[in-house]
């Protein structure tokens, strides 16, 4: 699978384990939207710098548009490839459900 297959694959299998898996269902609230947006701003930033200044680099095979760091366009925004940041839409959501999902379960409700 290419880079690109998995963070698709990555991202529809988190929103399923939330959704139908879990049925944490957070992507159905405005108050997930408004967190990741958060988290987005500072994942973008930290992509930004190590895609921008060519610490990471990709070749071109590998991603969706150029191996070349572009600001905007060319499947990247803010320098990181749209894999990136479907990647990182799939950890987020993921630890969140978890969260949530052992949360109303009360697993360690009660520090120790």
């Amino acid at each position: 699978m290419t880079y690109t297959e998995l963070a698709v694959v990555a991202t529809l299998a988190s929103i399923a384990l939330d959704v139908v898996v879990l049925r944490t269902r957070l992507v159905t609230r405005r108050v997930f939207w408004t967190s990741y947006a958060i988290v987005l701003a500072f994942q973008l930033a930290a992509n930004g710098i190590l895609t921008g200044t060519r610490i990471v680099r990709y070749g071109p095979g590998a991603i969706l548009g150029s191996g070349g760091p572009t600001l905007l366009g060319d499947w990247h925004l803010v320098f990181a490839p749209v894999e990136d940041v479907l990647f990182g839409f799939a950890l987020v959501l993921q630890t969140l459900a978890w969260w949530v999902f052992w949360g109303r379960r009360g697993i360690q409700r009660d520090p120790h």
